[in-house]
């Protein structure tokens, strides 16, 4: 490469490595981060500072964009600007990039235990295969993709257990600067997504009949070879919390009430890490673990009591 190649060429480079060694979704959303926001912004650049880098970061603010949303945009700007440097077309830099201090953490949205309560009981009583995933869901933490890939085959019923081992996701592709969608069945978003989840009494009890007379390679949403995509099912679900005048939640809101459920009755933070399917512990703590004052002042109260003489 000669010293003159723009930083445009060179995630072209990267990118027709890279997509050979991580998943297509993966590789997707790398494609589309740099078609809408680096390759506009960097893409005639010979060499990027720290500066153009810090306002980068002021841009995209100014434009009303998330902080989580820019630093995932540095990460794919740190990978092809490395491999620019490891091709010897850009100066080695090091970033010190700062962000404004966010005012408030990002809340997650979960249902209330009575919510929760009204929503199981409705589906329950009210059968159908899509139902019957929602509640799936409640009572697994499943993701969207992974409950819309999810088979007959995947439950075991006799020893009471759930595998997950594929997820389903409508994915974005980028050829010749034309895009497209394409909806992808492949193995689930990590190694640790790939899991086995115990079921539960009530839910075992549901799906036991099913199990001994459905086709094993069929859906369970659709009880069909075909499968239904995370867009249509999300729409399904949005209707039905209207049905029932229950505050909506996003999709993945079934998954956060989950996790919070298992955390308020005292499951350990290292077993709810591993239902989940997170990579790292870190991710459940920061998320779901938040004491609340009576939680506070039993661990004080507690602590002091073994002080007592």
């Amino acid at each position: 490469m000669e010293n003159c190649t723009t930083f445009a060429a060179v995630a072209e480079l990267w990118a027709a490595q890279k997509q050979q060694f991580v998943k297509q979704s993966t590789m997707s959303a790398y494609a589309l981060t740099l078609a809408n926001y680096l390759v506009p912004h960097f893409g005639s650049h010979t060499d990027i500072t720290e500066s153009d880098v810090q306002q980068f970061v002021i841009t995209q603010l100014d434009r009303g964009l998330r902080q989580k949303t820019i630093k995932d945009q540095l990460i794919v700007l740190k990978m092809v600007y490395r491999f620019g440097c490891k091709q010897n077309v850009f100066a080695l830099h090091e970033w010190d990039i700062h962000f404004p201090t966010e005012q408030s953490k990002h809340s997650i949205s979960v249902f209330t235990v009575e919510q929760q309560r009204r929503l199981m009981r409705h589906l329950t009583e009210n059968f159908t295969f899509l139902n019957l995933g929602i509640l799936i869901c409640l009572h697994t933490g499943l993701r969207i993709g992974e409950i819309c890939a999810l088979r007959w085959e995947d439950i075991d019923s006799e020893n009471g257990m759930l595998q997950v081992q594929r997820t389903l996701e409508r994915i974005y592709i980028l050829s010749d600067g034309n895009k497209h969608t394409e909806l992808q069945l492949s193995t689930p978003k990590t190694r640790n997504s790939q899991r086995e989840i115990p079921l539960t009494k009530d839910l075992l009890r549901l799906l036991k009949p099913f199990r001994k007379v459905v086709n094993p390679q069929f859906y369970v949403l659709t009880n069909s070879p075909k499968p239904t995509e995370p867009r249509t099912y999300r729409n399904y679900y949005r209707r039905l919390l209207n049905s029932l005048n229950i505050p909506f939640i996003k999709f993945h809101g079934l998954r956060h009430s989950f996790a919070t459920r298992c955390i308020e009755s005292g499951c350990d933070s290292k077993t709810v890490s591993i239902l989940l399917g997170h990579a790292n512990i870190s991710t459940t703590l920061n998320l779901y673990v938040h004491p609340n004052f009576d939680q506070k002042k039993r661990c004080i109260d507690t602590m002091l009591k073994r002080l007592r003489i």
